[in-house]
Formats: C-alpha cells, structure tokens, sequence
C-alpha cells in the first residue's frame, strides 16, 4: 500500500486506467474508490485492483499532480453516477409505489420509489433514495428544496 503519490497513473490502450508503482510493476483496470462519496468526496480515495488489493490511498485528490487527479476524477465520474434531486415536480401518490418526477442537476426525470423503506436519512439534511431500478438520487440538503418539493416529500418521512 503507497500513503503518497509515489506512482504513474495512465490509461492504456483499451482506455483503461494503470497503475504503476514504485518498483515499475503494472497494474491495470485499476479503479478508484471513494471511502466517503458523500461527506468527503475529496478525500479518503483508495486505488483498488480489480482482484479488490488496494494498491494506494489518497488523503486528499487535491494533493495530486494535475494530470493525475484529472484521470482519477474522470473514472469517478463514470463509476459515482449519483443525480442530486433540486426539486420534485409531481408524485403519482402518497403511498407507495409512486412515481415521482424530479429535477436534477442532470436534467427532469422520473424515477419509481417501491417503498419508503427505500428513502433513507443520512443525517439531519441529507437524504438518498434509491428508485425501482437500483439508481440512487441524493438530496444533499433537505431545507434548500423549494416549498413544494418538501411538501411532497414529507408524505414519505
């Protein structure tokens, strides 16, 4: 396990992210891992092989050269999909199933929440709902939601 940034990152030819260590040896399909995705998306990033070894943690992405943490952000990108919910337009009905139709900073869609169960509070702000198809959509702060939205979502809380 490396603490700091004594390796090579790069992609191969099949866009694949390789990992080179400290000794020369190559690791490739290499993918990152965030410890913490919501609370601390910066830090705690662990550089995993796809047998699961962890090769190298990150304290922090900033602390990387630029070209590096630029690869790293590209491949959390793909991996982290995680559409944060702005606002809720329209829910079908107040129990469940129910389909909603949401904002989000990626654009209006629906998703189908199967059941309540399925809203889950992170802390006192925060919520993350996972729709019928295993697709999280995270409310990173409950009191920035617009009137309606909050009134929508108070009949699953």
């Amino acid at each position: 396990m490396v603490n700091s940034p004594t390796f090579q990152l790069q992609r191969n030819a099949f866009g694949r992210l390789e990992f080179i260590d400290a000794h020369g040896q190559r690791h490739e399909a290499v993918v990152p891992v965030r410890a913490f995705p919501i609370a601390a998306p910066g830090q705690g990033i662990a550089l995993v092989s796809p047998a699961g070894h962890e090769l190298a943690w990150l304290q922090h992405l900033d602390a990387l050269p630029p070209a590096q943490r630029q690869l790293i952000e590209e491949e959390l990108a793909a991996r982290d999909f995680m559409p944060e919910i702005q606002r809720i337009s329209r829910v079908s009905r107040h129990t469940t199933p129910s389909t909603w139709t949401v904002t989000t900073n990626r654009g209006e869609t629906t998703l189908l929440l199967k059941a309540e169960e399925d809203i889950r509070r992170l802390n006192q702000h925060t919520l993350l709902i996972a729709d019928s198809h295993g697709l999280h959509f995270l409310i990173r702060d409950l009191q920035q939601l617009d009137r309606t939205s909050r009134r929508l979502l108070d009949h699953f809380l």
